[in-house]
């Protein structure tokens, strides 16, 4: 996301806090209950707290990607790597995250496992794909300049970038024009939707339509 998209974002927030603001003001002016516990004050504090932490917790997916193999005969998706970011620079937590494969008719949970930095491998070839079994996934770091990934698996700048690896589970395995709902799902923060549509296996490594 851009400098321009990222500022849209704030005006449209900032926007959103003083509608807010405006109608608690006249509710609390027209409220006849002199007695009540609510206190408008910190209801709104309290929400443009949870709409900051929203915000600053947001992961952006930037390329996705999967590697095709020979399944009995036919050509399958069976690896996954999405490449992300943070929106802003902040502490996320990923060996927190959980991530949900929905097929339409299999819907799988998987867990954190490790991270690596890429060094001179390649993102399908790495050797951290060998720790992976289709109920977990993992991180390799292509941008951090502090380590944090690797040493703490902590996104913590918005230059950090690092592809979300998973190897599918069999009874998962993508042909072309199969459709796969991913759902990243951080500790905290917004949760985030992708759709993944296989193309046509033209070469072993594609990028979802």
């Amino acid at each position: 996301m851009g400098r321009g998209s990222f500022i849209t974002i704030m005006i449209l927030f900032i926007s959103l806090l003083l509608i807010g603001i405006t109608v608690s003001s006249v509710l609390t002016e027209t409220s006849t209950d002199a007695t009540s516990s609510t206190n408008p004050e910190y209801d709104i504090g309290q929400m443009t707290d949870e709409i900051v932490d929203e915000i600053t917790s947001y992961i952006q997916i930037k390329d996705q990607k999967g590697k095709f193999s020979g399944i009995n005969g036919e050509k399958r998706i069976t690896k996954i790597a999405l490449l992300v970011s943070p929106l802003v620079s902040q502490d996320i937590d990923l060996s927190q995250m959980k991530i949900q494969l929905d097929s339409g008719e299999t819907v799988r949970i998987l867990n954190y496992n490790d991270s690596e930095n890429l060094n001179s491998q390649s993102i399908f070839e790495h050797f951290l794909w060998d720790n992976l079994n289709g109920n977990n996934f993992g991180l390799i770091s292509i941008n951090d300049l502090d380590d944090s990934i690797a040493e703490y698996d902590l996104i913590d700048e918005n230059s950090d970038n690092a592809y979300l690896i998973f190897k599918l589970p069999s009874e998962m395995y993508m042909k072309k024009y199969d459709k796969m709902i991913v759902t990243l799902l951080p500790s905290s923060g917004i949760t985030i939707h992708t759709l993944l549509k296989a193309t046509m296996p033209m070469s072993s490594i594609v990028n979802f339509e």
